[in-house]
């Protein structure tokens, strides 16, 4: 017989403590209280051989997030699979700028300890928009447009992704947490016509082909299209921005993460695409990781 204590005491030879106890308690559909005072709770066999699967899964170096199917974005849960892109905190950014773009009711200055303009310091928040036309472009798990139709329920949402599989996964989020968006396929605007927005933000890939860090770790088994753009990363914002004047309505902003080092080339490709106003962001860690513009 082998009980909670046990299984997680024998996974520690493969894996910190803490992700066996996130695998255990995915099995068991527990909290990691609970395993602590059920430690000696016998497992059955079924409960054995599946959280057995996840350790060696895990120690193969599959991502959590793709193992218990999940992953917690602006304090809500997420729905993932190999086919997104797994959300990370720093992309909540992109969500703060846009509550101080266009959120109703929303403070002039983000609360977020990491939203510090790194040029352009201005109250630009645009309250008379509370009902702002917001594309999210290359959606992914749609964290980003349902966290934005959640906090912003006044704003018309839409979101678009080239990947039929993962605007699968959008939709099944937007309807388990109650948003309503639309969801588009579409080779980022190819889709969407004449139509015109307040603000488009956009997660695109923005890592270079060649970088290493591609085969390491959790990127390893992430979508490489969601990942990779181009000798030097930039080809999908550069694709971004080519077309993005066409779909801004007067005074209507884009905002872009992109990598740690970029911030001077999209800086320049912001300005180049003709938009103006430019600011950038930093992160939590003071790296400037978001970039945006104004149509005027």
């Amino acid at each position: 017989m082998t009980t909670v204590a046990a299984a997680l005491v024998a996974a520690r030879a493969k894996l910190p403590a803490g992700e066996a106890r996130l695998l255990l308690g995915h099995v068991l559909q527990q909290s990691a209280a609970w395993l602590l005072a059920h430690d000696d709770q016998v497992l059955d066999e079924d409960e054995l051989l599946a959280f057995a699967s996840l350790v060696a899964r895990r120690a193969g170096g599959e991502p959590i997030a793709y193992l218990v199917g999940f992953r917690e974005f602006f304090g809500r849960e997420f729905e993932v699979s190999s086919a997104v892109l797994i959300p990370r905190p720093e992309t909540e950014l992109l969500i703060e700028i846009a509550l101080a773009k266009v959120g109703a009711c929303r403070p002039a200055v983000s609360t977020h300890p990491g939203f510090r303009f790194a040029a352009g310091e201005r109250n630009s928040r645009q309250a008379e928009s509370a009902a702002a036309r917001i594309l999210d472009l290359g959606t992914g798990s749609g964290c980003i447009a349902v966290t934005l139709a959640l906090e912003i329920p006044q704003a018309q949402l839409a979101a678009v992704d080239a990947s039929a599989a993962a605007l699968l996964i959008a939709r099944k989020n937007a309807e388990r947490l109650g948003a309503h968006v639309r969801f588009l396929q579409s080779d980022w605007f190819s889709a969407l016509g004449g139509e015109r927005f307040d603000l488009i933000v956009a997660n695109p890939p923005y890592i270079a082909a060649a970088d290493p860090h591609l085969a390491a770790g959790d990127l390893r088994h992430e979508p490489a299209a969601a990942l990779a753009s181009g000798a030097d990363g930039l080809d999908a914002i550069r694709c971004i921005l080519a077309a993005a004047p066409a779909h801004l309505a007067s005074g209507g902003w884009l905002w872009l993460e992109h990598g740690y080092d970029q911030a001077e080339p999209v800086r320049e490709l912001l300005a180049a695409a003709g938009l103006a106003d430019i600011e950038q962001c930093r992160d939590l860690a003071g790296i400037i990781r978001a970039s945006g513009g104004r149509l005027k």
